[in-house]
């Protein structure tokens, strides 16, 4: 079946904006400027600021939901399904998940490189697929456990190329990467709570993807906005790189930003592609499907890899590559991308039969076509 323009246009724009997403926000980190009072030039590196851009960059899919709601009202027949009522208190506890893990990930791309930083996210299938089984009782496909363990060794594999790569590159220090890999990693823990309580106590409520993103970001927004002004007290010494040495320093980002206008254009376009980037992937779900999703999110990995490497931004090392295959090779085999082509096969078409009868294959389906559970990962 052939797409449509409006379909091409969707998986077009879901993977242009995704892949601006993580290198706006690199880019913004590679500037630097000089800051308050005279300061002397140094590294814009301002995690939780950008976090406050992302967090109003999904603020805004909650106006986006209000205007397609007021234009739909205004039809003689409305067509668009708002979902049922429902306390905005319940996206509070995933949004805090949210706010947890988007801000521990700009610390960690600060310290290692974009691909790495995109490559590193597909550990979240871990992470949910374990939590899934402990608290949702569901059961997992062995092709899912496959996937895990396969994401496990292309994990190795990327780690492995980045301490290779911090011995060869003078960009960012070996212990800085090695670092910056973890903490990717254990932001995917915090994802992953945030899909499994998504799961169990939003999804039921039938809330609609744009209003829950939307809900979460103004959440998000908001508590971490007003966490800026403790966080402009708090010493933290040597780990952080900004002149008075605090947790972090909103003013010194502002006053970077005025030295350095284009600092706010690279914080712009992170705030607007995750706009766009989380429309356009509800909207794919929706118009093409789940699993196309899923091919997406993958591409757009590739894409940050190769304009890094066109941009000078890091080198090329051999095992990135295989990091990268293995990767994808586990996504695609614990979100079922290998199916359509087994189900070719006479006696696999059985086999994945007698595996959906065993492994509850619908609580799975029904995960995957929810357009906000794969919203988690995307921020």
């Amino acid at each position: 079946m052939a797409w449509t323009k409006y379909q091409l246009f969707l998986a077009g724009l879901m993977l242009t904006t995704g892949s601006i997403n993580t290198l706006s926000a690199k880019w913004a980190d590679l500037f630097s400027a000089k800051g308050c009072h005279d300061d002397p030039e140094h590294d814009f590196s301002h995690p939780f600021v950008q976090a406050v851009g992302m967090f109003l960059g999904e603020f805004s899919c909650l106006v986006v939901f209000y205007i397609l709601l007021f234009h739909d009202k205004s039809r003689p027949e409305p067509r668009m399904n708002p979902g049922q009522s429902f306390n905005p208190l319940l996206f509070f506890p995933p949004a805090m998940c949210d706010m947890m893990a988007t801000s521990i990930m700009y610390v960690a791309l600060n310290m290692t490189s974009a691909s790495s930083f995109q490559m590193l996210r597909g550990s979240v299938i871990i992470f949910t697929g374990l939590l899934s089984v402990a608290f949702l009782g569901r059961r997992l496909l062995p092709s899912q456990w496959f996937g895990i363990c396969v994401t496990i060794l292309g994990l190795v594999v990327v780690g492995l190329a980045d301490f290779i790569s911090g011995h060869r590159d003078d960009t960012h220090k070996l212990s800085d990467v090695i670092t910056g890999d973890l903490l990717i990693i254990m932001a995917q823990i915090i994802v992953s709570v945030q899909m499994v309580l998504e799961e169990k106590f939003v999804y039921k409520h039938d809330v609609h993807p744009l209003r829950a993103v939307g809900t979460e970001g103004l959440f998000g927004f908001v508590v971490l906005s007003l966490l800026l002004i403790p966080m402009y007290f708090i010493h933290v010494g040597s780990f952080s790189n900004t002149p008075r040495q605090v947790l972090e320093d909103a003013l010194d980002a502002f006053c970077q930003i005025g030295h350095k206008p284009l600092i706010l254009l690279a914080l712009l376009g992170n705030t607007v592609s995750i706009a766009f980037f989380n429309f356009a992937g509800i909207s794919v779900t929706k118009e093409i499907s789940a699993t196309t999703r899923m091919v997406l999110d993958s591409l757009r990995t590739l894409v940050i890899w190769v304009v890094s490497l066109a941009l000078g931004w890091e080198q090329f090392h051999g095992l990135q590559v295989l990091g990268f295959l293995v990767l994808l090779l586990g996504t695609a085999l614990y979100n079922g991308l290998h199916r359509p082509l087994l189900a070719r096969i006479p006696w696999c078409m059985a086999r994945m039969h007698t595996e959906e009868e065993e492994g509850s294959s619908g609580e799975r389906d029904r995960l995957l076509d929810n357009g906000r559970a794969q919203t988690a990962e995307d921020t």
